[in-house]
């Protein structure tokens, strides 16, 4: 496990929109049932079901994405719920409504010191626009990245990961010698500073471990952060490595042309 915590990597301008989506995904935690300060959800056993059935709702079921919305019955919810009312869902929206979902405070923490490490550099480099759209195609190719690997799961599958990673791939990319003060929990949380390529490098390699091993149960989708990944590091390549220059060389035209 890695913890980034700052890179010397300073930029040009206000990074808006990784900013925006810090905020926007601590204001929709903050309103959902893990928070904590919603007492509409209940407590205890009320609240354990109003989770799954809130990720069932926004969050992606691999499944949904390719045979439509399950029936109420066949939602995975834990012991003793009750099925839900009908609710309307769309599988294809799904998949941008789970981004800004989290499974836990730890869980979305841990995503958005990622982001805010990384993504302001990144934005600063394809710019805001173009920053904000790569985020989300690199958030959905990540879900059906998983999604394919796991077509019949009915497991919800929730969290801004697969996003954060392609901008860590295109971080890896155009910042490899950048330098990055980490946590290695294996070290005693003691802060290093090593350059990016060796801190997200190190953390692609538990990363598909992780996915080769098996690791994409109800836990973690380490699969998404390795499609998401692949795909930053694959973009960042393909528009922004260094154009070779043409060198044109223009002679005399004296005796080249014959009477």
């Amino acid at each position: 496990m890695v913890i980034p915590v700052y890179d010397k990597n300073p930029v040009r301008r206000t990074p808006v929109v990784t900013y925006a989506l810090i905020g926007l995904c601590t204001v929709v935690f903050l309103l959902g049932p893990l928070s904590g300060f919603n007492a509409g959800y209940g407590t205890g056993d009320k609240l354990q079901c109003a989770q799954a059935v809130y990720f069932a709702h926004w969050g992606v079921i691999p499944s949904e994405l390719f045979h439509g919305q399950l029936p109420m019955d066949r939602l995975e919810l834990p012991t003793g719920c009750a099925a839900p009312h009908a609710y309307t869902k769309s599988p294809l929206l799904s998949v941008l409504t789970a981004m800004f979902l989290h499974g836990s405070w730890l869980h979305l923490i841990g995503n958005m010191l990622f982001l805010y490490v990384f993504g302001d550099n990144v934005e600063n480099r394809m710019g805001r626009l173009r920053f904000a759209l790569f985020y989300l195609v690199a958030g959905c190719l990540a879900t059906y990245g998983f999604a394919l690997a796991n077509p019949e799961s009915t497991q919800s599958l929730v969290g801004a990961s697969g996003a954060i990673s392609g901008a860590l791939g295109a971080y890896l990319y155009l910042y490899p010698k950048a330098r990055v003060t980490s946590l290695f929990p294996f070290l005693f949380f003691i802060p290093l500073r090593f350059p990016a390529w060796m801190v997200l490098g190190f953390w692609f390699v538990l990363q598909w471990l992780a996915a080769q091993t098996g690791g994409n149960g109800p836990g973690v989708a380490y699969l998404a952060h390795v499609v998401g990944f692949a795909f930053g590091f694959l973009c960042a390549w393909v528009c922004y490595r260094p154009r070779r220059k043409l060198s044109v060389v223009v002679g005399s035209t004296q005796g080249d042309i014959q009477p």
